[in-house]
Order: structure tokens, then C-alpha cells, then sequence
């Protein structure tokens, strides 16, 4: 059933219905169709179009609805409504008669979707952060149990100073942090009820709007029925959420990929997440994380695409919009979904403490510790940078880590090289030296655990 039809003369041909029907995809709404239109029937008995006992009936029969489509939301695909607002106003006049064609008064489909899909998108922050919060979890469990585990720190792909892996983990906790925080911020901006503001320029009856949308869970109703109704940018902020997260998720996936290498062998990936190879029987490969890398291009396209649908549309409506749905379900799906993947992929990793520390000794990374020892025995810092560049091509060129240099050998570079020199090219004084908040030394680290445990509610 189309909400429209008296202002034409013929059907619509069936390949525009193909093109214009969008009930395949906004059929996903149909819970928050049926909420806002019980909504809607509280505001029409104060306004007089429906009397109490009118209303009751349609809650009835709507709740009635809700039931059936959370039992078996697929069953909507095989009707032939135009969209998921004519699905519901049909089902429910099968319910109760001509009584639901008087629920659509006062209202546009055009304040009708602006509502369903903000309500749904409020829904999405809160099982997205949910989401955050578990993989915060798994990464702050990982540091937990490997705040022992040294390895080299990287910069260019190259190695620059040792770090501990906690301390990797504990970055991308940092990271996920801030995505948490801007689907808060998002949260409070979308937080404003749209349904009143009828096509483009409000509804004819004195609905009182702010008791809507406190009925409907929002915390005000919008200002401006022109804005309200053409109004997408809490999908945009969604989904540059989602395209920065997912960022931060690839490059999760990418140090991954290269610590399970062969090259690298850093950690072991379990099984639950690898797969083999159809002709190589020795492979091991990291799917889940290559996965979560290409799966980012897809959430970026879906932002740009909405964006680029955005750009050019004049105020206030157009049937453009019908291309948020689509994206921004495909969107957060993806989202949620190498969320909770990345979180998996934590699961029973191995992280081979015995090859990161030998990597961590190799690469020169405790040449920024020679400088400072130099400096602190009076050296300018930029003269000690280019003697320890020079010691560095020395050693490379003896096949030695600085560590085993002779003090006559430290002396051809520089004579205030003295035998204490030894101690500070410890991994572990490189460590315990980055004692600074942020830094890499063990107390810090177990303070940045700490500090997330209490943040996420994690025991």
C-alpha cells in the first residue's frame, strides 16, 4: 500500500517501484516506526484528533505489531509495501480498521524516517560503545599478562626503542578511548526528536513536541522543522566515527599481521582465527586481521558516499536521503562486527617473550640511551648524537651491539666513556629510565593498566 495515489491518474510502472521502494533495507526500522507512531498517538489525543480510547486501541494493536515483527523481522520482506512507514500503517488498519488511517495525521513520512533512523542510530552508541568497552577489556587483559614481555618499538619500520608489548596494547586502549568518547559527544548532538515537524514546515496541530520526544527517549525536540526534516548529520558524525575507528582497527590488524610473520614471529595467533591454504599445507594465515584491514575501505566509502549525497541538496527533503539507510547500516554492521572480531582475535594469543626481547636487543635501540649518557656527562646533546651515530656504523661494521663494545672501543668515538656506560644499555634500564606519565618504564605501564581497569569497569 503507497501512502499517495489521489494526485495520479495511472500506477506507478513496475521498474520505478523496483528502483523508488526502499522496504528491503528499512525494514530494519520497524521497530522504531511502531514506537514513534505509539508516540504519535499519545500527542494526537492531547490535540483531540484521537480520543483516549482510540488511542489505547492503536497502542494495542501496535504493540501487538512490535511483537510479531521481534519474532520474525524478516517476514516484512515478503510484503509489497513501498516502505517500512506504509508496512506498518497497512498492518495496523488490518488490525483495526479505518482507525489506523488516523494516525497519520498531522505527520510526513519526511519527520516519520528523520525520527526512526535517529532513534535506531541511538540504539547503535550504545551497543557500539558496549562493543569498545569489551575490547578494551581483552587488550588491558593482554598487557596485564605480558607486562614482562620486551620488544623493539618501531618508527619508519625501523627499529627505534625498546618497548614492552603491555605497552603496545595500552596504546590502542588509548585509541579506542577516544572512539568511545566521540560517540558520546555524537550521542548528545543527535538527542533532539524531529517527529512534529510534519514535511519541511511543522505540523498544523499544537502537538506539544517536547513531551514527544520526551515520550520517544530524547532529551528535547528540534528547533526548526526545515533543518529537523533534511537534518543527516548524525549519520555523517556516525559514520566518520566509524571510519576513524575502523582506522584504528586496520592498524591494530597491520602490527598483527607483521608480528605473527614469519619474519617477525612476535606472537602466534590461535587457530579460532587463522586459516590454511588450499595448496601451501604448512600456512597459518592471519584472515580475521586481514579482514578487519580490508573491511576499513568499505566504512571510509560509506562515509565519503553520504557525504558527496549531502553536498548539493537544497532544503529541505529529497528522495536522495534514501541513501543514508543503506550505508549507515552496512556502516556500523562492519563496525561492530571487526569490533568484536579484534576482541577474538586477543583470545589465546601467544606472545613469544624469548624472539621479541632478542629483537629488542638487535636494531642499536639503545643508541638514544648513549646519547643521554653522553650528555649527562656534559656532551651537547647534538655533539653526542653524531658520536653515537658514529659508534652505531662502528659496530655494525664489527657485528656487534653496542652492549659488547670494549671501553677502548667506546673511547675511539668519545673519552668520557666510562664503565658505567654498561648499565644503562640494559633493555631494562631503557625501560625504567621512560619513567614519565605515557612512558614505557614497568611502573608506568602497571599504573596505565590500572588507571583502564577503573575507566572501563573492568575487575
Amino acid at each position: 500500500m503507497a501512502l499517495w495515489g489521489g494526485r495520479f491518474t495511472q500506477a506507478a510502472d513496475q521498474r520505478f517501484k523496483d528502483f523508488n521502494d526502499s522496504l528491503r533495507f528499512d525494514y530494519r526500522l520497524a521497530e522504531q516506526d511502531i514506537e514513534g507512531s505509539i508516540g504519535w498517538s499519545k500527542a494526537l489525543v492531547k490535540v483531540g484528533v484521537l480520543s483516549p480510547q482510540e488511542q489505547q486501541q492503536l497502542e494495542q494493536a501496535l504493540e501487538l505489531l512490535l511483537i510479531e515483527v521481534r519474532s520474525n523481522p524478516q517476514a516484512i520482506l515478503q510484503d509489497d509495501a513501498e516502505d517500512i512507514h506504509s508496512w506498518v500503517e497497512s498492518k495496523l488498519i488490518d488490525k483495526v480498521g479505518n482507525l489506523g488511517k488516523k494516525l497519520h495525521t498531522g505527520r510526513s513520512r519526511n519527520d516519520q524516517v528523520a525520527v526512526d533512523i535517529k532513534m535506531w542510530c541511538k540504539q547503535q552508541v550504545t551497543e557500539l560503545q558496549y562493543c569498545i568497552r569489551q575490547l578494551q577489556a581483552k587488550l588491558v587483559k593482554t598487557a596485564e599478562n605480558n607486562q614482562h614481555a620486551v620488544m623493539p618499538g618501531y618508527t619508519h619500520l625501523q627499529r627505534a626503542q625498546p618497548i614492552s608489548f603491555a605497552h603496545w596494547c595500552m596504546a590502542y586502549v588509548e585509541m579506542l578511548e577516544r572512539d568511545y568518547s566521540r560517540l558520546s559527544d555524537a550521542y548528545q548532538r543527535m538527542n533532539s526528536c524531529p517527529l512534529g515537524s510534519g514535511a519541511l514546515a511543522g505540523t498544523a496541530y499544537a502537538i506539544d513536541r517536547e513531551q514527544l520526544a520526551q515520550d520517544l527517549g530524547f532529551a528535547r525536540a528540534t528547533r526548526n522543522s526545515l533543518d529537523s526534516v533534511s537534518d543527516r548529520d548524525h549519520i555523517v558524525e556516525l559514520l566518520s566515527a566509524a571510519s576513524l575507528s575502523m582506522v584504528h582497527l586496520s592498524r591494530f590488524a597491520e602490527d598483527m599481521i607483521i608480528f605473527n610473520s614469519g619474519e617477525a614471529d612476535f606472537v602466534e595467533l590461535s587457530d579460532l582465527v587463522t586459516s590454511g591454504s588450499s595448496l601451501m599445507p604448512q600456512k597459518k594465515n592471519p584472515d580475521a586481521c586481514e579482514l578487519i584491514r580490508g573491511k576499513t575501505g568499505r566504512v571510509i566509502g560509506a562515509l565519503n558516499a553520504m557525504m558527496i549525497t549531502l553536498k548539493g541538496l537544497p532544503l529541505a527533503y529529497n528522495k536522495d536521503m534514501q541513501e543514508d539507510k543503506e550505508g549507515i547500516f552496512d556502516a556500523l554492521d562492519t563496525w561492530h562486527d571487526c569490533l568484536t572480531m579484534a576482541a577474538f582475535v586477543l583470545e589465546d594469543i601467544r606472545v613469544n617473550v624469548e624472539r621479541t626481547r632478542e629483537a629488542a636487543l638487535k636494531g642499536y635501540s639503545n643508541a638514544t640511551e648513549l646519547a643521554d649518557y653522553l650528555v649527562a656527562k656534559g656532551v651537547p646533546f647534538r655533539d653526542s648524537h653524531h658520536i653515537v651515530g658514529e659508534t652505531v656504523v662502528y659496530a655494525i661494521k664489527v657485528h656487534k651491539g653496542l652492549e659488547d663494545l670494549s671501553l677502548a672501543e667506546f673511547r675511539q668515538f668519545s673519552d668520557v666513556v666510562a664503565e658505567d656506560v654498561y648499565d644503562i644499555l640494559l633493555l631494562q634500564s631503557c625501560l625504567d629510565k621512560r619513567c614519565a606519565k605515557g612512558g614505557v618504564s614497568p611502573l608506568r605501564v602497571a599504573e596505565a593498566i590500572s588507571e583502564a581497569k577503573q575507566r572501563i569497569g573492568l575487575k
